[in-house]
């Protein structure tokens, strides 16, 4: 089993269990930081020694050195920079010298107490360009310009407990845990399987493979932190992955959970995470082709190599004491029943293989995954999570200027969708039973549960800024379907009831009709009978409703 990174496992809690008690009573009078997701999954890993050797938020020095150079200033090979951003109004209520507890969001537990050593503000598009390649449309460029603050505070930490976790309590093993565990089993050589997405027959027989050819066991050791936005949920990827530890020969392999923020930073990120599975007691770590990578910008671009991340850690590999296996694709023969590695297949071999996008597509659709591809117990997990689209909910969201029709065509489609057999719960938020800004929660959690939801607030105007915010949130849980009434205003204002363009209206003065809208309909011309004709086909043609 190799030795840690930096040479000792530091393993903060162990360290500051004999001080805890004083560490308590100082916290009273200490400023607080309130961690962000990102940051209480870095924290986590600093405390527990999965980050050895950091024993702290990077310094200015050590920041730039990992930038610039891949390095600590010790010297010490470090890929990432590991920092604590706040924004520069909260920076300005600290000082150098001051000690700050670091709290847990989700409840407000002190943590940690942090000795700061600097604040400094960073160069972001020096770090964008050199640490994620700076495309704009990178999910880590993203996050550093629009999510991250502006100022970096560095320092040691003192434990005081690790964040509580309340899922799969005793799968969540720590560096020391995990290399007592291999101890006592005799595992001395351990090969580290990285993973954000579910697992199937062929990873399962990768790994197999990579075990029995370095004569080594396996440590399944799927991320559950942060990982790429649209990912499969932890949950669903959990119950897959203690499924599949079923499959494998009886004492080879063991499961455990990561709680880490992945960065999706391509090949520095794979010298990341062999240094994190080292420190959690791996001797070898496969390394995939385009490893943690987001995939392609708008333009079709990878933002990354194929090969780029196999390429630097073996770069570094000495510096690493880890032994890199990379990842060598599987594909399925029907002819012998068996997996085999594709680079050994003879020309003229019959092969199949389903990819990500055809898996999603028959998880959609409902048709058959057959049980050459993913286990049955796999399957049915999957499916429990993704609903086939008569199953799934949606949220339309009815945008136009008001008296164009909002609140007619909106109660007209709920009578509609109600009158369908075996059609799912149809709710029409309309301004007056739910508060604005509860509206993107409320209509996220309903479109989750399989509803039907209608967005329709006839008295507004909206903005695009408004629409694409709910958008963001409810797409999370489904489709989000935007509907633009389009009667123009010189039709709109001519039969004014309700008084609605009495005085000049910012919002009406404002409004756009939405270019990218799925469904367009004007009232005015087409008639409410055609309008509900035209959404009714598109969510057909969708799959959401089957005649």
């Amino acid at each position: 089993m190799p030795s840690p990174h930096g040479g000792v496992l530091q393993d903060l809690i162990k360290r500051d269990a004999s001080i805890k008690e004083d560490l308590l009573k100082e916290v009273p009078q200490l400023q607080s930081i309130v961690l962000t997701g990102r940051q209480l999954c870095d924290l986590e890993l600093i405390l527990n020694g999965g980050f050895s050797p950091l024993t702290g938020f990077l310094t200015e020095k050590d920041y730039r050195s990992v930038v610039d150079d891949l390095r600590l200033a010790s010297g010490d090979v470090w890929s990432i920079p590991i920092t604590l951003d706040v924004s520069k109004t909260e920076a300005s209520k600290f000082r150098v010298g001051e000690r700050v507890v670091l709290r847990d969001l989700r409840n407000d537990n002190a943590l940690s107490i942090l000795t700061i050593e600097d604040i400094y503000e960073p160069d972001k598009n020096v770090e964008a360009k050199k640490v994620f390649r700076g495309d704009p449309e990178h999910p880590a460029v993203k996050y550093l310009f629009d999510v991250a603050g502006d100022v970096y505070i560095g320092g040691a930490l003192q434990a005081l407990q690790l964040p509580t976790h309340y899922d799969y309590t005793a799968l969540r093993k720590t560096p020391a845990q995990l290399r007592s565990e291999f101890e006592s089993r005799n595992w001395d050589r351990v090969v580290a399987f990285q993973t954000r997405n579910p697992m199937h027959r062929a990873h399962r027989e990768l790994t197999v493979r990579a075990a029995r050819a370095n004569l080594a066991n396996v440590l399944i050791h799927p991320v559950v932190g942060l990982t790429k936005p649209g990912d499969i949920d932890h949950h669903t990827r959990v119950k897959v992955y203690q499924e599949i530890i079923k499959k494998y020969p009886n004492g080879m392999a063991q499961l455990s959970l990561l709680p880490l923020a992945m960065r999706m930073a391509g090949d520095r990120e794979a010298v990341w995470h062999a240094i994190i599975r080292k420190n959690y007691g791996a001797s070898h770590f496969i390394v995939g082709r385009d490893h943690a990578g987001p995939g392609k910008n708008s333009a079709g671009v990878d933002f990354y190599g194929p090969y780029d991340a196999q390429e630097l850690v073996e770069k570094y590999k000495d510096e690493l004491d880890i032994q890199v296996v990379p990842f060598r694709m599987v594909t399925y023969l029907p002819d012998e029943d068996r997996y085999a590695p594709i680079d050994t297949v003879k020309e003229g071999t019959r092969t199949l293989n389903i990819s990500g996008t055809e898996l999603r597509k028959r998880l959609r659709d409902g048709t058959h995954i057959p049980e050459w591809f993913s286990y049955p117990e796999v399957v049915k997990i999957l499916r429990e999570s993704n609903p086939p689209r008569p199953k799934q909910g949606f949220t339309l969201y009815l945008t136009g200027l008001p008296n164009s029709g909002v609140d007619a065509l909106s109660n007209a489609l709920v009578a509609t969708f109600n009158q369908f057999e075996g059609a799912r719960h149809i709710t029409l938020l309309d301004g007056k039973n739910v508060n604005e800004s509860a509206l993107p929660f409320v209509a996220h959690e309903l479109t989750r549960s399989g509803a039907g939801v209608i967005i329709a607030d006839p008295t507004k105007a909206p903005s695009a800024a408004e629409i694409d915010s709910i958008r963001k949130e409810v797409s999370k849980a489904g489709s989000f379907i935007v509907i633009s009434l389009t009667t123009p205003l010189n039709q709109v204002s001519q039969h004014d009831r309700k008084g609605y363009y009495s005085t000049s209206r910012k919002d009406v003065d404002n409004y756009v009709f939405p270019e990218d809208a799925e469904i367009k309909i004007d009232l005015a011309k087409e008639g409410a009978i055609v309008g509900i004709q035209k959404v009714v086909l598109y969510l057909e043609e969708q799959g959401f409703f089957q005649f």
